[in-house]
């Protein structure tokens, strides 16, 4: 940033509207004015030191030349809130403002507090105060805004919940997809009076249970999505930018505008990360040579393509480390295909294999009768304690990194005509590195009532909590009930009563028109939801795929993220 000083009063110049310098007499005035200054404003105290020209004189004159005269004086370091807060209002009035002390420090200072308020960037402002002559380390401004601030984001001294320059919420919801938008719709349905707010850079809204069913050839990929203006509950502010940081200490969100967002009460339903360059190769042959993925909206059409296309080859699909979106679906991607090339008489020309870093085809063990029947149907064959490391798209060779029942690691390659992979997946890097992370990265949640464990007016939902469950749809819809009783507690000074049970449920495609229902809650415990008259949940069924493929999808649109409910009461906490 460029300097200006100008020879009379050693000014130096803030931004475009704000200059600072020492001590100025009545005779700086016309200068002043001849530069467009508009409001002077003096930092110190009257008889600071012997000499020292009085602020009535200066206001006097300055009125002669019809400009404005403001005197915030501190000493020192010691500005309060309100200081701050005068000087914000009349720079949010556009006006070109003249600030000035002893030295013109601590007025360097004040500017650097109204900055922040505005929603500056630290690194900025000391960059801004730096480059015009005055000294404010990192440390000193850390201190500065600590002193500002307490524990709720608000200025101590305000006297009101409102801070100028942030956009204050009682609620703010990071991540718009189906866990915010849920989260909004059922916490409006509590009180239609809240003031909500959803952070989410994209317009676009996703059913990705159903990105499955379009690499099988079931649903269109435009099926499966919409624009999040017209799912957006009434009443909730959408705001379109990414999340930088949060700053769980201070109830503030920053946003990679530079500005930021306060909140009460804070809902983290960002989703997970999709890892794509945790495998070497593979975000360059993906869409091309055979390589799909069906993890991507993108990709579940190029999946069913390679289904129809494949006469005779290799077929392998992969499953990385836990814990991943939705545990069942690389193993709904293998048995509809291989359903498709048994139903077209290719199957026997078709060698299809399971690539999985775990060691049992499925996690809990009521449903695993079912799937070995499918997996002999369609002569899988297994491949467990193999991790995918690389891909060569051009050669079609995948590498796997595999333990041996000695416990010694090799590396495996295997060629093929299809790879279906499931990447690995981890937080988003704002969580990974923030204080609401836990040792492994991800957003660090009691299990049952959701909430924070170090921060009570946080609460998370969906894919990026820690909660020992399935990361499923399912297991989203049963939680945001129970952050939204609980939420609503909290906003009331009450303790959450409301407990998540670790429901989730995987509806494993093992064919076209028949679904395994997997439902659990925690400890892999089988729970239900349905009569067994009605689907035995350890066996395929046509209800378990008439609930998949048409009211599922339904209750996704027209309900989940309406906010209502049907068959998510939460549990009472003990």
């Amino acid at each position: 940033m460029r300097v200006a000083q100008d020879i009379i009063l050693d000014i130096k110049h803030l931004d475009d509207k704000v200059s600072i310098s020492g001590q100025i007499t009545t005779t700086d005035l016309e200068e002043l004015k001849r530069l467009g200054v508009e409001t002077i404003i003096s930092n110190r105290p009257n008889n600071e030191e012997a000499g020292q020209v009085d602020f009535a004189t200066l206001y006097s004159a300055a009125s002669v030349l019809r400009m404005s005269a403001v005197h915030i004086p501190f000493v020192e370091y010691e500005m309060t809130a309100h200081d701050v807060d005068q000087l914000v209002n009349f720079l949010k009035k556009g006006q070109r403002v003249h600030l000035f002390c002893r030295t013109g420090q601590r007025s360097s200072v004040l500017w650097a507090m109204s900055a922040f308020m505005r929603g500056f960037k630290e690194a900025a402002i000391i960059q801004h105060v730096g480059d015009a002559g005055y000294k404010l380390s990192a440390e000193k401004l850390e201190q500065l805004i600590s002193t500002q601030i307490d524990h709720q984001g608000i200025s101590t001294t305000l006297g009101s919940s409102q801070r100028p320059g942030i956009d204050h919420y009682d609620v703010v919801v990071v991540g718009g997809g189906s866990g915010g938008l849920s989260t909004c719709a059922s916490l409006r349905k509590r009180d239609k009076n809240l003031r909500i707010a959803v952070i989410e850079p994209s317009s676009e809204v996703y059913y990705q249970p159903g990105w499955t069913m379009v690499g099988g050839g079931i649903f269109t990929a435009r099926q499966t999505r919409r624009h999040i203006k017209n799912l957006l509950t009434d009443g909730v502010t959408w705001i379109q930018y990414s999340v930088e940081k949060v700053l769980p200490e201070r109830n503030l969100v920053q946003l990679n505008n530079d500005l930021y967002i306060h909140y009460q009460q804070l809902v983290m339903a960002p989703g997970l990360e999709l890892y794509w360059d945790g495998i070497e190769g593979l975000r360059q042959s993906l869409g091309a040579n055979g390589v799909t993925s069906n993890y991507r909206f993108d990709l579940a059409p190029y999946t069913w393509e390679l289904v129809q296309n494949l006469g005779q080859g290799k077929a392998v699909f992969t499953q990385p480390p836990m814990p991943i979106k939705c545990a069942g679906a690389p193993q709904k991607a293998m048995y509809l295909s291989a359903d498709h090339w048994y139903r077209n008489n290719m199957l026997a020309n078709i060698d299809v294999s399971f690539y999985s870093s775990g060691d049992v085809i499925f996690g809990v063990k009521d449903y695993v009768p079912a799937l070995n029947e499918y997996i002999e149907k369609y002569q899988i064959d297994l491949n467990f304690k193999h991790t995918l490391v690389k891909v060569d798209g051009p050669k079609q060779i995948a590498s796997f990194s595999a333990i041996d029942e000695q416990g010694n690691t090799n590396i495996v390659e295997t060629t093929f005509d299809m790879l279906h992979v499931c990447p690995p997946q981890r937080a988003p890097e704002f969580i990974r590195t923030s204080e609401l992370a836990d040792e492994n990265g991800w957003l660090d949640v009691d299990q049952y009532s959701l909430e924070h464990r170090r921060f009570a007016n946080v609460w998370g939902v969906g894919d990026v909590i820690n909660a020992p469950n399935a990361k499923t749809l399912a297991a989203l819809r049963k939680q945001v009930p129970v952050v939204a009783d609980n939420l609503i507690l909290a906003l009331k000074g009450q303790p959450p009563k409301a407990a998540y049970s670790g429901y989730g449920s995987c509806p494993l495609t093992v064919e076209r028109g028949k679904i395994v229902l997997a439902e659990f809650v925690y400890g892999g415990k089988h729970s239900p939801t349905f009569p067994q008259w009605l689907n035995n949940g350890r066996q395929a069924t046509k209800f378990a795929w008439f609930i998949k493929a048409k009211v599922l999808p339904f209750v996704y649109w027209r309900q989940m993220l309406k906010g209502i409910e049907w068959f998510t009461k939460p549990d009472k906490l003990e």
